[in-house]
């Protein structure tokens, strides 16, 4: 028995191009959700928070002086990245109903109330305000203090 070379398959053309309007209206579609075996092949590096960042983070919760180990850091990387993962195919799901394609700051505050985060949410409006007052130049007003024109203090 010889082996055939595999030809890449091509999805099936209209014979005489009658549906192709019709084809090109639906648009892309749906994407297929991610099985448990296809997050397994992912590298470990790709599914993941790089743990040095995880790390800093974790130093700066704890006294200078306390030492953490390499498996509470793995640890904590890996459900950090769990938890964004769940907060964000929630936002991910309503920019879908909205038939939208960008996840926005409402929309991770909307999910993490949804899923039971108040208390996260409210502390994340704050950042997000400062964050929004930061980038459009006028870092004062988000946080109650009085706005910077430019003058040196």
């Amino acid at each position: 028995m010889s082996e055939q070379p595999l030809q890449p398959i091509l999805a099936a053309q209209p014979e005489n191009g009658e549906n192709t309007e019709q084809a090109q209206s639906q648009g892309p579609p749906a994407p297929t959700p991610i099985t448990e075996q296809e997050v397994g092949e992912y590298r470990e590096q790709d599914r993941f928070l790089p743990i040095a960042n995880v790390s800093r983070l974790m130093k700066s919760a704890v006294p200078p002086t306390a030492k953490i180990a390499k498996d509470a850091k793995e640890c904590v990387q890996e459900c950090v990245s769990e938890f964004i993962s769940f907060i964000t195919s929630e936002a991910a799901e309503k920019c879908m109903m909205e038939k939208r394609k960008t996840i926005g700051g409402e929309d991770i505050l909307y999910a993490m109330s949804t899923l039971g985060f108040e208390n996260y949410a409210e502390t994340l409006k704050i950042h997000l305000a400062k964050l929004r007052a930061h980038q459009s130049g006028n870092p004062g007003t988000a946080s109650g203090g009085r706005a910077n024109n430019g003058e040196d203090n």
